[in-house]
């Protein structure tokens, strides 16, 4: 294996002249450093990472919380494009990723736990219960953690404004003049609460009326249960919303097929809308229209609240929240009345 004395060798400089050369250390003559660089690359040089740690006293490890109830995690399109996007900015800054969970073979830990035994410098809690005990110890930890879609006033978080995104839902039906509007929500988090406030609040300053029967927990990424609350609606309440507002796009897709089942034509007869934004189902037809959340800036957004923490940068209160609008993609299925 090449060690920094042979590149040093080859060189003809000191060990720690290499060091600093190979750690773009600017008290290095730069034709120097860049002929070091380009002879470490040529020899086939790689860093130990444990050596670098000991000396640094940092990892270059971030660790991943993708671990929420459903077991969706990477499984959900929103979640992986927002990880893809952070990964690429950490990998390009020498960070690599690493999975936490509170598992590790037949031993359990806690997630501050698990993150220690991994030595991780930070980490990023995009999808996972942030209300419980055990990711509330780690919110409380020294480690600097910046979560997705979980705002707090003492956290660092970078969040889809999903106040927005359901305004703008609910705008869109009723500037097409639907009235009846129903709403299929997730289960309980945070971010479930913001959007059905939003609804809620949406239709009361538009004057319209709130229909209690109209507004129904299910289940995000369940289209199981997205299917059997539609036939709810369709046929338990007497006179049944002309649009159905619903939590994710493949719920969407599911109470599509549902008001097919009911020999009714979505877009038409009962006009819906999704959320999420998922290129793949919007592929179908009719043309589903939705939210898009933009997974790039927040992806890309966390990545730099986390260097910034890293970094141990001072962040003014008013930046240690992040929100990202998303935007409502005009499809086929909304009817104007």
């Amino acid at each position: 294996m090449v060690s920094i004395k042979d590149i040093a060798e080859a060189c003809g400089v000191s060990t720690a002249t290499v060091s600093k050369a190979l750690n773009n250390r600017e008290d290095v003559n730069p034709v120097t450093r860049e002929r070091v660089q380009e002879t470490a690359k040529q020899l086939g040089y790689l860093p130990n990472a444990m050596a670098r740690a000991l000396k640094t006293k940092k990892s270059y490890n971030i660790g991943v919380l993708m671990v929420d109830k459903a077991q969706n995690g990477l499984k959900h399109h929103y979640f992986a494009s927002i990880l893809d996007s952070f990964k690429v900015i950490m990998e390009h800054n020498g960070y690599d990723l690493t999975f936490i969970s509170s598992q590790i073979g037949e031993k359990t830990f806690s997630y501050y736990e698990h993150c220690i035994y991994r030595n991780v410098d930070g980490v990023l809690a995009a999808c996972v219960d942030f209300r419980s005990p055990d990711m509330q110890a780690l919110l409380g930890s020294s480690l600097p953690v910046v979560s997705v879609d979980y705002v707090s006033e003492e956290r660092f978080a970078v969040a889809s404004d999903n106040a927005d995104g359901i305004q703008r839902a609910v705008e869109y039906a009723l500037h097409r003049n639907h009235a009846k509007i129903a709403y299929i929500y997730g289960e309980d988090a945070q971010v479930t609460e913001i959007r059905r406030n939003a609804f809620i609040q949406t239709l009361a300053e538009h004057h319209c009326e709130i229909r209690n029967q109209f507004i129904r927990q299910g289940r995000y990424l369940n289209p199981e249960l997205a299917y059997r609350l539609t036939q709810e609606l369709l046929t338990e309440c007497g006179e049944p919303p002309t649009c159905i507002l619903y939590p994710d796009d493949i719920c969407a897709i599911a109470g599509i097929a549902a008001i097919t089942d009911n020999h009714l034509e979505a877009g038409k007869d009962v006009s819906v809308i999704g959320y999420d934004g998922n290129p793949t189902l919007r592929m179908l037809r009719p043309n589903l229209t939705t939210i898009q959340q933009d997974t790039d800036m927040i992806g890309s957004k966390a990545a730099e609240l986390m260097l910034k923490l890293l970094r141990k940068e001072q962040i003014p209160p008013g930046e240690r929240t992040i929100f990202c609008k998303g935007l409502l993609l005009e499809g086929e299925t909304v009817a104007q009345l």
